[in-house]
């Protein structure tokens, strides 16, 4: 199994900076993508950013630009740099891990951010 914890998480203000970070211990197998998913109050939860353990990246389009995700090997650990934040960047934030057959969610970490 594997567990997983984020932290990172706050008050910003618009224009602001963030940056996530999501650890993972267990068994990790040595191929697998890690990413970040949010979840707005009345929204579905959906994709912000995803990375391979090559480090290929993968961006929502209403992230693009802003935000970058970026992984250590290791220590297990992805990372979400979050610039320009709008409030429309509010949400809690999940970190995703997953392999060939096996997927685990962190607990999430709120970040909101005023107008």
């Amino acid at each position: 199994q594997v567990h997983l914890v984020e932290s990172g998480g706050s008050l910003v203000q618009a224009g602001g900076s963030l940056r996530l970070s999501c650890a993972a211990s267990g068994t990790i197998f040595s191929i697998n993508d890690m990413g970040w998913y949010r979840q707005a109050p009345g929204k579905q939860r959906e994709l912000a950013a995803t990375i391979t353990s090559g480090g290929s990246t993968n961006y929502a389009d209403a992230v693009k630009g802003r935000f970058t995700i970026s992984r250590d090997n290791a220590k297990n650990t992805v990372y979400l740099q979050m610039n320009s934040l709008k409030p429309e960047d509010t949400a809690v934030y999940y970190c995703k891990y997953w392999s060939a057959d096996f997927s685990a969610w962190g607990q999430g970490t709120q970040v909101t951010v005023s107008s």
